[in-house]
């Protein structure tokens, strides 16, 4: 164990990994800590992730991907079938836990050390500026010292927090989630299914995303600020009504920041992924989004320490390439969400209705939503700036 690294990047979910191999290929001296004792165990989200936007940082591995999905099906409360199908390059359903631990062996490779079962309990702050970690590994407390910090440590984030920065989520800014994983269920491995509305998922949807023969994850994602009950009594209603006789062999819960962050930088420190509140207002997802803030990060912080300057001012480009590419989306995404909650189920069934028949060339939010205005001008029409 050493006192000092270049770069010190807490957290080893996707966006952790790929900032600390980032950086590492640049030649800084990187430590990725994770603070479990498995690298993507538990498993926080529906493990779905668009095709094209994962290949940009992994070559795809059978050994990680559950499902190579060729469609999509979204249900309308009155249960009106949108199908979005046989399109090319559509998505994976992963293996999270195999897939996050790819990354970090990936950024070990490459030069970054790891370190599992250490936890951050701190910053170390000399000037105005972040200087390193202090940390916990197997009951030993240390601090080691770094030119910058990048905090990937999730939607719970501390480090960004003690770094000074605001992370604080309103309460209509955070999708609450419960899923399981089930086995003996009916369900047509090559097809995710979506279903809306606002009795089912009050504030976004239900999901079904198949993993293999009969085996799919179930889940909810709900708004707390719009829902009467805990989103496992919601997800355990759906299953009710759409899995009967199916066998729950896992559960997992867990929040998705759908709020814009304000800041993302201080003094020596960037804040990454879900740390920094990227995931996609409209959908929930989020892993490529991390990844590529964690690449952005890992750039920004290799000509930063080259260049001897760590202030806010010089890591400013990471705020600036970030907002033009991943921001420009959320912020569409975070004005069609606002929206699209004033939505009755019986506008969304109307809705439903007006897409039938419709072959989509791409499976994508925005197409979806694009042919949604388009056909309901009267409707959507504040959203007509999106086309």
């Amino acid at each position: 164990m050493r006192d000092g690294y270049d770069l010190i990047v807490v957290g080893a979910g996707p966006a952790g990994s790929i900032a600390a191999k980032t950086a590492a290929e640049h030649d800084l001296d990187v430590l990725l800590m994770e603070k479990r004792a498995e690298i993507g165990d538990p498993v926080r989200c529906a493990e779905g992730v668009g095709k094209e936007g994962v290949k940009q940082f992994i070559k795809p591995d059978k050994r990680w991907i559950a499902a190579d999905v060729k469609g999509a099906r979204i249900y309308s409360p009155s249960g009106i079938k949108i199908e979005m199908s046989e399109i090319a390059k559509v998505g994976y359903v992963l293996e999270r836990k195999m897939f996050d631990r790819e990354l970090a062996k990936q950024a070990a490779k490459v030069g970054a050390e790891v370190m599992v079962k250490t936890r951050a309990i701190g910053l170390i702050k000399e000037n105005g500026f972040v200087r390193g970690v202090k940390a916990e590994h197997l009951g030993d407390s240390f601090a080691m010292r770094a030119d910058i910090v990048i905090g990937a440590d999730g939607i719970e984030s501390k480090v960004g927090r003690w770094a000074g920065i605001n992370t604080t989520l309103r309460l209509k800014d955070i999708e609450t989630c419960a899923q399981f994983l089930m086995t003996d269920v009916d369900i047509d491995p090559d097809y995710c299914e979506f279903y809306i509305g606002n009795q089912l998922a009050p504030g976004g949807y239900a999901w079904i995303f198949p993993k293999g023969k009969k085996e799919a994850n179930v889940g909810v994602g709900i708004l707390g600020s719009r829902a009467e009950m805990h989103p496992i009594e919601y997800l355990k209603r759906f299953v009710e009504r759409r899995y009967p006789d199916g066998q729950i062999i896992e559960m997992i819960m867990g929040g998705v920041p759908v709020g814009i962050p304000t800041k993302t930088t201080t003094n020596g420190l960037m804040l990454v992924g879900d740390a920094a509140r990227m995931a996609d207002p409209l959908t929930g997802g989020g892993i490529v989004h991390a990844m590529k803030s964690g690449e952005i990060a890992g750039e920004v912080a290799a000509k930063a320490i080259k260049s001897g300057d760590a202030s806010v001012e010089r890591l400013a480009e990471y705020e600036r390439r970030w907002r033009s590419t991943i921001g420009a989306t959320l912020q569409k995404s975070y004005k069609a969400k606002e929206r699209l909650l004033k939505l009755s189920d019986a506008e969304w069934d109307s809705l439903a209705s007006s897409l039938r028949g419709i072959n989509f060339e791409e499976m994508t939010a925005f197409g979806l939503l694009k042919e949604m205005i388009m056909r309901n001008p009267k409707l959507l029409w504040d959203l007509r700036c999106l086309l």
